[in-house]
């Protein structure tokens, strides 16, 4: 442990080249290179926190069938642009034994990955009505989405729910509808950040909302059935995973396969459009694409025009995977539950060096131990704060960038700590808490 604390000038030399003028508004990559550069200068590898990546296999039955499919010659054959109908059906059953939603095939639609899946809801939905040009964006979140608004020359507002849970969301949500101009919603349920999770009483108040005001929620289920507080693991029985879509038919849900079967290197998620949405039209989608209903101007334009389609082979590898979790023969919750011990134990860690939790319940029910958790220390801004974590060999994320109202937090993702660094984190933030004692 005799490399840290690295000095303040070299994180402060490294920085400079690397153009980080400051940790609060730095984005994930760009603390991925600060932090891959002091690895390289200290020789001594990070408790590496800053980047939500998945920390386990990929699931063998899925890896098992792309195998097969690339032997069958799939990689010299375009897929269909609608999606792989196996893959179609399995989404749709998926849906049906583990949200209770009747959502048919030609509504599930793959995508390359979940971020191309908020893309391409992005161009149709806020293309409908000229007046509605705007997401509003439940906050905190994933930096990268308001990014994707940006490269579209799109507008966006946001707002924290930290202070505006239960009842209180109803309010808040008219203040920016009332305007006229918000087309759509976004939210990651659970969260990323935070892993909160909104409540039935919160997603029946959205959903009600998105019918009253015509706006379509764009639900991101990134991190689906990972509240471990409930078994969300058995097809066909309750509890199911709480969704809007019950309390509207205004919704696009966005699916990936990237944490629930680690599969993130394969780029595999879907657009889950609501029937009823999926042939509505709308006059406004005339001034770009050539169909005005929502579900062909998504599919046979937007996303022709920007991947015409998803891997080929990849997309077999989900449809097996999701077959083998829809017939009840691989539990996708019991292979993550890692996740949930690493976030136990680091909790626990950072709690006892002095440490508080920032989010930390949903309306008065302890947060979930899963893939993400915040943290905040006394007397410490979370620039301040990641800058001295870094030189103690620790990298993680600043709320800053996630649209969260508190500056004081960082993000800290759990995949990549494993239960044989504890060890390495505990001493690491001991020797933090003594250099601030």
């Amino acid at each position: 442990m005799g490399a840290f604390p690295i000095a303040e000038e070299v994180v402060l030399k490294l920085r400079k080249q690397l153009g980080i003028s400051t940790l609060a508004q730095a984005s994930i990559r760009q603390i991925v290179q600060l932090a891959d550069g002091l690895q390289d200068y200290c020789g001594e590898g990070f408790i590496r926190t800053e980047m939500g990546v998945p920390g386990l296999p990929a699931a063998p039955v899925g890896v098992t069938a792309q195998v097969a499919a690339l032997h069958e010659g799939v990689a010299s054959v375009y897929p269909p642009i609608q999606g792989v109908p196996t893959l179609k059906e399995e989404l749709s059953r998926f849906a049906r034994l583990f949200m209770n939603l009747e959502l048919p095939a030609r509504g599930c639609i793959p995508t390359v990955g979940a971020m191309h899946a908020s893309l391409l809801a992005f161009m149709v939905a806020n293309r409908r009505d000229p007046a509605k040009d705007t997401t509003l964006f439940i906050d905190p979140g994933f930096p990268v989405q308001k990014r994707q608004l940006g490269v579209l020359g799109m507008k966006y507002a946001h707002f924290d729910i930290y202070d505006y849970r239960g009842d209180k969301l109803r309010a808040k949500l008219e203040e920016f509808l009332q305007q006229g101009h918000i087309g759509t919603f976004l939210y990651s349920n659970p969260n990323n950040p935070a892993w909160i999770c909104l409540t039935d009483k919160e997603l029946e108040i959205i959903g009600e909302l998105a019918t009253k005001y015509d706006v379509v929620v764009l639900e991101d289920l990134a991190y689906f059935g990972m509240d471990f507080r409930e078994d969300f693991g058995r097809p066909g029985v309750q509890p199911f995973v709480s969704s809007v879509a019950r309390y509207t038919d205004n919704y696009v849900l966005l699916f990936s396969a990237s944490k629930i079967f680690s599969y993130a290197g394969e780029r595999l998620g879907a657009v889950l459009i609501s029937d009823a949405l999926f042939d509505r039209e709308f006059t406004g989608l005339s001034s770009h694409f050539l169909s005005t209903r929502f579900g062909p101007a998504l599919l046979q334009e937007a996303l022709y025009a920007t991947t015409a389609g998803a891997s080929h082979s990849a997309q077999r590898g989900v449809a097996a995977a999701l077959k083998a979790v829809n017939d009840g023969v691989y539990d996708f919750t019991g292979a993550l539950q890692p996740y949930g011990e690493r976030a136990r134990q680091m909790k626990q860690l950072f709690l006892k060096h002095g440490f508080h939790l920032v989010y930390d319940q949903d309306e008065g029910r302890s947060l979930a131990d899963g893939f993400y958790f915040t943290v905040a220390h006394k007397g410490l801004t979370g620039e301040q704060l990641l800058a001295e974590l870094l030189r103690f060999g620790i990298s993680a994320i600043t709320l800053d960038t996630t649209g969260s109202s508190r500056t004081e937090g960082l993000r800290i993702c759990v995949s990549h700590t494993r239960s044989e660094r504890m060890a390495v984190l505990e001493e690491r933030l001991r020797l933090f808490a003594a250099a601030r004692a």
